[in-house]
């Protein structure tokens, strides 16, 4: 079956490009295109996609207030930036919106595929370079407990985190670990309780603090 996608962005050229490119893929079907925000609200309610691909800047409704809106009035529709805008005021207001991606325009079309089948697969997408920015606060400040924090996980905790902040999906990660993706789950749910954290850009956020992760490339 193939993942339905609208494509919201008020550069026609951009969409036109965007359309070819997805009308080449086997497994992606563009559904519906709109150049503005309040556009992208009412279609995505009509033709419910699974993705809806979204630019911030736009008329009549920004990114970030359509998103909302999306969320709000939908069911399972998973929601991408697409933005030229690498600012983390940008990045955080789509993700505290509910994106469940956010990638710059400059990044490749395959990297967007990458994306969409992330985000399908109910994980969280963030481009390398806005990673960068996500948690560079995190970086400059690190807290004097933070290693303290990471004791409060098993070794195997660590592992599973430290993966899911890679972006495998469960399946890659009982494969990689040799253990059931149930398995995989019980210890996703113990390591977000143990924490205290509800979201894989949470936890990225903890891994990096605590020194997990590294930020160096």
């Amino acid at each position: 079956m193939k993942i339905k996608i609208l494509l919201a962005d008020d550069h026609k050229i951009l969409r036109n490009g965007l359309h070819a490119l997805i009308e080449k893929q086997e497994n992606l079907e563009l559904i519906g295109e709109v150049e503005n925000g309040q556009k992208a609200v009412q279609l995505t309610c009509e033709l419910k996609p699974d993705i809806v691909i979204m630019d911030i800047s736009m008329p009549d409704l920004n990114g970030i207030e359509a998103t909302q809106q999306i969320i709000a009035k939908t069911t399972g529709v998973k929601v991408i930036a697409l933005s030229v805008h690498s600012d983390k005021r940008f990045v955080a207001g789509m993700l505290k919106a509910g994106a469940s991606g956010y990638l710059l325009k400059e990044n490749t079309f395959e990297e967007l595929v990458k994306a969409v089948h992330t985000v399908i697969e109910g994980n969280i997408y963030i481009s390398p370079a806005i990673l960068n920015i996500i948690v560079e606060d995190y970086v400059r400040n690190l807290p004097e407990d933070a290693q303290s924090e990471n004791h409060l996980l098993t070794a195997r905790e660590r592992n599973v985190l430290l993966l899911l902040v890679e972006g495998k999906n469960m399946k890659q990660i009982a494969s990689q670990l040799n253990i059931s993706i149930k398995t995989v789950d019980i210890h996703r749910s113990h390591i977000m309780k143990k924490l205290g954290i509800q979201s894989i850009v949470e936890l990225t956020k903890f891994a990096i603090r605590t020194g997990l992760v590294s930020m160096e490339p």
